[in-house]
């Protein structure tokens, strides 16, 4: 897939910010699943580059300025272990070398939530502590 720098480190920035915490107990499986998504809304045509996908309005919650996770996905992070892994994750995930483990999936959601969009639908797969779905196909 082509993708510039600009790509690479948003899409490692909506990978800290949306599933950081859940590395110490899922490990990666949880930044493959978000990079998954992305890299899948960008394939469906949601936009047309890997950062506008990551930073279309209200899409993922870590680039909404009054999140908690906004002020931590936009400082200076590259020195953070995890943040560093979140960019091993994206490159393999951008050059297909990993495969999409979501299935398709374009929709995600943490189990502790229930977004309007989901309110009748069964997810796909089940990964660490998110429901994925695909909507569009």
């Amino acid at each position: 897939m082509k993708f510039t720098e600009q790509d690479l480190d948003t899409l490692s920035r909506t990978i800290y910010g949306e599933a950081r915490g859940e590395f110490y107990k899922y490990g990666v499986l949880s930044f493959i699943a978000v990079a998954n998504v992305v890299v899948n809304r960008k394939n469906k045509k949601f936009a047309e580059t890997i950062h506008d996908v990551c930073k279309a309005p209200y899409q993922f919650s870590c680039w909404n300025k009054n999140d908690p996770n906004h002020k931590k996905i936009t400082e200076q992070i590259g020195n953070c272990a995890i943040f560093r892994k979140c960019i091993e994750v994206a490159k393999n995930v951008l050059v297909e070398r990993w495969p999409d483990i979501t299935d398709g999936c374009d929709h995600y959601h943490q189990k502790c939530i229930k977004p309007y969009w989901a309110a009748y639908m069964q997810p796909k797969r089940i990964l660490g502590s998110h429901y994925f779905y695909e909507l569009k196909k």
